[in-house]
């Protein structure tokens, strides 16, 4: 195998499951520096804001071009990547775009509700309301790209 794609739900660990199969493996972890350079192959620096401001907090709203021609560019740059192997791949879709690939594992990482609450409200430093918040919005966002770029769940 030389391709782990991770999916995760805000406050699973994920990211820290991530970065710690990479390290026990000796692969690259690819993550938001994805977004930073499908962004700029795309002509379309504010596209790296937008992806990772899952909230929404900066309201910003690229064009649908702008969008297409990231989603394109984020599609190319992961398949170049699981060419590569190697490689653990840290959202963005990779369990979408590399799906059927053989040699890739697509794992995805969950945990309950009130304990990923709980962990997003000690991590920073708010109250469980306001985790609470963060994370369904971060939940709604994850399903929305999937839906809107991916036609996928």
């Amino acid at each position: 195998m030389t391709t782990i794609t991770i999916s995760r739900q805000m406050g699973s660990l994920g990211s820290e499951v991530a970065f710690l199969v990479a390290e026990r493996l000796g692969y690259r972890l690819v993550w938001r520096e994805l977004i930073n350079l499908a962004a700029r192959r795309a002509g379309a620096p504010e596209m790296a804001l937008a992806a990772i401001d899952e909230l929404d907090l900066l309201g910003l709203t690229p064009s649908p071009q702008a969008q297409r021609a990231y989603i394109d560019e984020v599609n190319r740059i992961v398949n170049e990547l699981a060419e590569q192997g190697d490689v653990v791949i840290l959202g963005r879709a990779g369990q979408v775009i590399l799906h059927g690939r053989p040699g890739t594992l697509h794992v995805r990482i969950f945990a309950p509700q009130p304990l990923r609450i709980k962990r997003v409200a000690e991590k920073l430093g708010v109250t469980l309301d306001k985790a609470a918040a963060q994370v369904e919005a971060s939940d709604r966002y994850r399903a929305r790209y999937l839906r809107r770029f991916y036609h996928a769940r």
